[in-house]
């Protein structure tokens, strides 16, 4: 149950070729930081396009980074994560001592809801023409708490600062540029976008790695050839008894990618494609196929200013490249840039990556 392993040349990086000993490829990478970075890539998408027709990268569990191998699904920090252009996040709170923390499992994550939500709108503010989506979702419903949805409507409306979108229609890219958008499953309360409406193909209790595959790959087809109105999320990662997180990305993510490699360069919408240690390279074909919607809905988008031709993924400044040219060897346009990262071949350490919750101070707001 190994990675695809097409054959590879000298200074490539195939989809699985190296990451079967390393921890790195253009689809998998499980080191503490991207090799790339896409800040900005919403920023010259037209104000008319209904997130429900975009491409979203997206990452389960998304603050998942301790309890070991059986429950750590990510090795980047939030910040790096949306730095890479992850736009998608997947919260699991409890309550404890009266707050929101994230947990995985029984596994307390060493954050809180509000610093999530501090640290996102800090990232808003600074890309202000970006948009994130957030599922927050309760950890172990079956020992539902009470007073969740209650903690997590004060939570929302003193955190949210007037930039959480909390009603039920999925919105257009121009009316939630600088915000969070919720989605959630509460039984008697509506703080966003119903979670249990939208179409969801999530096979998380993986007892096949190829009937994983499989199920993936055909609501993604789906997907590309549904209606457009209804917004999709396809989880590509899983977990089960004789698997783990990772093991799951490094089967799956490679395959996303070359799935997605096919239908590269034509009009096409993949929905929300939420995974487990992305590599940047998956991230960035997700995000170029936004760059035909684009050219679809310019007429609609009045006043927006349209990309280049010359622009593989119709971006401007601050979108960035994959890490390797002869894996994409089209010329990267000016603003894209590669990271500074560690050896395709260094280990992990989550617990140096991950940063502590910001201290109270952020002034109450309305949603």
């Amino acid at each position: 149950q190994g990675s695809v392993r097409p054959a590879r040349r000298r200074g490539s990086w195939s989809p699985g070729g190296m990451e079967g000993q390393c921890g790195r490829s253009v689809a998998f990478d499980c080191t503490p930081r991207p090799a790339a970075c896409c800040s900005d890539w919403m920023a010259e998408l037209p104000d008319a396009l209904p997130l429900s027709h975009l491409s979203i990268p997206g990452t389960h569990d998304s603050l998942s980074l301790f309890g070991g191998q059986r429950l750590r699904c990510q090795s980047w920090s939030l910040e790096a994560q949306l730095a890479a252009g992850i736009r998608f996040l997947d919260v699991r709170c409890r309550v404890a001592q009266g707050e929101l923390h994230v947990y995985h499992l029984c596994t307390f994550q060493r954050a809180s809801l509000r610093g999530v939500l501090r640290r996102t709108l800090r990232f808003l503010r600074a890309h202000p023409r970006e948009a994130v989506l957030m599922r927050i979702k309760e950890e172990l419903p079956i020992f539902s708490q009470p007073g969740f949805a209650a903690q997590l409507h004060r939570c929302l409306l003193e955190e949210g600062q007037g930039h959480v979108w909390c009603r039920e229609e999925v919105p257009t890219l121009g009316q939630v540029r600088g915000k969070i958008v919720v989605l959630e499953a509460l039984a008697h309360k509506v703080l966003g976008i119903p979670y249990e409406q939208l179409s969801i193909s999530d096979n998380w209790n993986v007892l096949s790695l190829k009937r994983k595959w499989r199920r993936a790959q055909r609501h993604l087809d789906r997907v590309a050839s549904g209606d457009p109105a209804t917004m999709h999320l396809t989880f590509c990662s899983g977990n089960g008894l004789f698997t783990c997180p990772e093991e799951v990305a490094r089967f799956v993510n490679p395959r996303c990618y070359q799935h997605l490699r096919r239908r590269r360069g034509r009009p096409m919408c993949w929905g929300v494609v939420i995974m487990d240690f992305p590599g940047t390279g998956l991230l960035q074909l997700i995000v170029d196929s936004n760059a035909p919607q684009s050219s679809r809905h310019s007429v609609a988008a009045r006043g927006t200013s349209m990309a280049s031709p010359q622009h593989p993924c119709g971006r401007g400044a601050g979108c960035c490249s994959q890490h390797s040219s002869t894996s994409h060897p089209r010329q990267s346009p000016p603003g894209w840039k590669s990271l500074p990262a560690p050896h395709p071949c260094q280990g992990t350490s989550a617990a140096t990556e991950q940063k502590q919750v910001p201290s109270p101070g952020c002034a109450a707001g309305s949603l």
